[in-house]
């Protein structure tokens, strides 16, 4: 073999397989089913498993890095290489599609946001179907993934804001075990999350309780199409036979390292008739938890302004919806 020519290695189990490139002559091995032993003078390994069990597996012995659709992963590199481990997750069939249990609306993590615009969703993901439409364009859509979008926590990632208005769950899976973790908790910060070396994010998981409410999402940008939100926000009001809010779901995205609920306008809606008298109950003071910033796409103080506008459109949305 000649010196930094790639080659593949193949496991018993025959799914899990290896491209590795060499920085100078080396050994690979796997040491036992899916586990691949190198030198420290190999520069990357390369895996793509055929099953979750495999990819965790793989993830544990390496903690590399995760490739799915690769749609925030590489235009992050700015023209350079991946580097250390990949483990390319796109064979996992088993990660993707949506599902309903009796309880819950179960979306796998692999699935694409195309995919996800094609489900039979009931009304209440109508906020999160607009929210796919505006993540990059038809081909992004195409290939992108909800949990990639997740797990990159953008501040200004428009799946993010709509699937915390649903209050999703999500679970993690490695080899000790799966875990849940509510979407608000997993996202930390900017581009930070509580994901583990040895996690995968399997399944976002939403309550079946708000397929029927009111949902909106609404986004702010320089231009119409294909642009970095300004501001976003999203909205879900479950609404009782009594025509009065019981659940209310506020959130506001690019306005702060991540999105964030207005909890307390979500208290105060709680319990109010739906239709346009509950705008009198949205306060100043409700949208104190956003911290934006000011940079090339708008100033804080206009974004303050702006989230304020739009959650009053996304209210009287709702409202028209409910009707």
């Amino acid at each position: 073999m000649r010196h930094g020519e790639p080659f593949i290695i193949q496991s018993a189990s025959q799914n899990l397989r290896a491209v590795v490139e060499l920085e100078r002559s080396s050994r690979v091995h796997f040491t036992g089913r899916g586990r691949a032993g190198l030198s420290q003078e190999s520069i990357s390994l390369f895996l793509r498993p055929g099953t979750l069990d495999e990819a965790l597996e793989a993830l544990a012995h390496t903690h590399g890095t995760i490739l799915s659709g690769g749609t925030d992963l590489f235009p992050a590199l700015t023209g350079g290489q991946l580097k250390g481990t990949v483990i390319d997750i796109s064979a996992l069939a088993e990660l993707k599609g949506v599902r309903s249990t009796q309880e819950h609306f179960l979306i796998g993590g692999r699935t694409t946001w195309a995919q996800l615009l094609a489900a039979p969703l009931p009304r209440g993901f109508d906020g999160l179907r607009a929210a796919a439409r505006e993540i990059g364009g038809v081909q992004i859509q195409n290939q992108a993934t909800v949990a990639g979008n997740i797990c990159n926590a953008s501040p200004a990632a428009d799946g993010v804001a709509a699937l915390l208005a649903l209050d999703a769950e999500l679970s993690l899976a490695s080899q000790k075990g799966v875990r849940t973790v509510s979407l608000a908790d997993f996202i930390q910060g900017n581009r930070k999350t509580g994901r583990q070396p040895d996690e995968i994010l399997t399944t976002v998981r939403i309550a079946r309780r708000r397929e029927n409410a009111a949902s909106s999402f609404l986004k702010l940008g320089a231009r119409r199409y294909l642009v970095i939100s300004i501001v976003m926000v999203a909205a879900n009001l479950v609404v009782g036979p009594d025509r009065r809010i019981r659940e209310a779901f506020i959130v506001v995205g690019s306005c702060s390292p991540k999105a964030v609920r207005l909890l307390e306008l979500e208290m105060a809606l709680a319990g109010t008739p739906i239709g346009p008298s509950m705008l009198q109950a949205v306060r100043l003071e409700h949208f104190s938890r956003l911290s934006p910033i000011d940079d090339v796409r708008a100033t804080a103080a206009y974004r303050q302004e702006v989230a304020q506008t739009l959650v009053l459109r996304a209210l009287d949305d709702c409202a028209s919806k409910a009707l």
